[in-house]
């Protein structure tokens, strides 16, 4: 159990995003990215073909502002494909990222004891420490698998907690909530009465079972955001959602309107019409994804005198250490002279450890792993 000091300061001072830091110019010049969280990107012609749109569909979109929380047509599909059906509990975001910031600013103030995951995203602990929360950690044990110890969870409640702020399936480490681990969760969180935050970006790539429900079908304290970049390959687009109490809503409008006001009436367009058609632009992907965790995981066997890997049970990304090394900023250094992007766990927290992305196209897959292989052996052999 840790518990973090509170640091309220202004958002200019907020911790840097170590993730976007490593990948700002690495992103766009490394041909073989395997580094990512989402599966691979649709075009625009890809879109266009799967979903019968034509350009007299776009040319009818209007670039006037749209409403304060989203386009109805828009927040009516989200509303049915991940809510309660009333378009009322909906709000369209920037990505999820906004939707997190907008709920947070909505419900933190200084002092709040808030808990979170670790390792985790940045965007799931930074927003609310700077906001002046007091952080209580959830520590995902390697030793485990990653696998969430609700003891460890229950340990961290108290009448205190304000919020519970988790994303499950889990980034960068894949790890999940067993159906029966998700009841015990929701129960614990609602003897509480505090707020859950669920980032369910992940929601719909999952391997071994059905994706876990949406948590406001129990909870009626529950803020849960979605994205299209993840699981449906849009991150483009921009596009994000969050489901919350109404009330919850008026608050986050009024912060929106000093940050975003708005999205754009095209890309609400766009994810529309994805999401009324969303598990043909899934399933394409979701297939995708599980060969390439089949070849990720017969990679790790092979290399495993090396390798390290504990098993995604969700998400497209995997959180793999390398025996014997204990910052592996080096492996990912000469990885890059190789055109290979990677992301280095210091950004988690965790420096022994790597981000493998396997939602991508299977050819580049095999080509980062492979250059992997090599890079490792060499260091643990101790050759140049």
């Amino acid at each position: 159990m840790t518990v973090e000091s509170v640091d309220h300061r202004p958002f200019g001072q907020i911790s840097p995003a170590l993730l976007e830091d490593w990948l700002r110019e690495r992103y766009f010049t490394l041909p073989v990215d395997i580094s990512s969280s989402g599966v691979q990107n649709y075009s625009l012609g890809q879109l266009r073909d799967i979903l019968g749109i034509t350009m007299r569909d776009l040319d009818r979109v209007e670039f006037r502002d749209s409403p304060s929380v989203g386009c109805l047509p828009l927040r009516e599909v989200i509303a049915e494909r991940f809510g309660e059906g009333r378009a009322e509990t909906v709000m369209v975001t920037h990505g999820s990222t906004e939707a997190l910031f907008l709920a947070l600013a909505a419900i933190i103030s200084p002092g709040d004891e808030i808990v979170v995951l670790q390792p985790v995203y940045h965007s799931l602990y930074s927003i609310a420490e700077t906001l002046g929360a007091r952080l209580r950690v959830w520590r995902l044990d390697p030793e485990d698998g990653f696998t969430p110890d609700l003891d460890r969870f229950r340990d961290l409640l108290n009448e205190r907690t304000r919020a519970v702020l988790v994303n499950f399936p889990h980034n960068p480490t894949g790890a999940t909530l067993s159906a029966a681990a998700y009841e015990e969760f929701l129960a614990l969180i609602a003897r509480r009465g505090c707020y859950l935050l669920w980032d369910g970006a992940f929601t719909e790539l999952v391997y071994d079972g059905p994706p876990l429900p949406d948590p406001r079908e129990r909870l009626e304290r529950a803020v849960s955001v979605g994205t299209l970049s993840k699981a449906y390959g849009l991150p483009g687009l921009r596009v994000g959602w969050c489901l919350a109490p109404t009330e919850l809503l008026t608050t986050m409008i009024k912060v929106r309107d000093y940050v975003s006001i708005c999205t754009s009436p095209l890309a609400e367009f766009l994810a529309t019409a994805v999401l009324r058609d969303g598990d043909r632009v899934v399933g394409r992907r979701l297939r995708q994804a599980a060969v390439n965790r089949e070849i990720l995981c017969a990679w790790a066997l092979d290399n495993q005198e090396h390798i390290e890997l504990p098993l995604p049970h969700g998400g497209v990304s995997a959180f793999p250490a390398v025996r014997g090394v204990a910052d592996v900023r080096e492996i990912c250094g000469d990885l890059e002279a190789r055109g290979v992007l990677i992301v280095p766990g210091f950004c988690f927290g965790y420096p022994d450890r790597m981000r493998i992305g396997f939602g991508g196209p299977t050819d580049v897959l095999n080509a980062g792993l492979l250059a992997i292989s090599q890079v490792v052996r060499g260091t643990a052999d101790g050759e140049d």
